[in-house]
């Protein structure tokens, strides 16, 4: 089981995510603190807080969903 952070900013971005994630015949889900939502759902994934980092969890890859989950990667804080 793979598992990313990430940050869904806008509508589009959870769009892009959603459509990405029926391209796929594998298991992502999306969790944020104890909700879990089958990235699948576009209702579901705009359920939540898109304020907030959401964690991701997919059982297979594509290209494709790794570059879209690296380009929306939580930012890292250098202190």
């Amino acid at each position: 089981m793979n598992k990313k952070y990430i940050m869904l900013r806008d509508i589009d971005g959870v769009k892009a995510f959603v459509i990405l994630a029926n391209q796929c015949d594998f298991d992502i889900d999306v969790y944020y603190n104890r909700t879990i939502i089958d990235a699948k759902s576009i209702m579901g994934v705009l359920s939540l807080d898109l304020s907030r980092e959401l964690t991701v969890e997919y059982s297979g890859s594509t290209p494709q969903l790794e570059a879209f989950l690296d380009s929306h990667a939580r930012a890292t804080v250098v202190a």
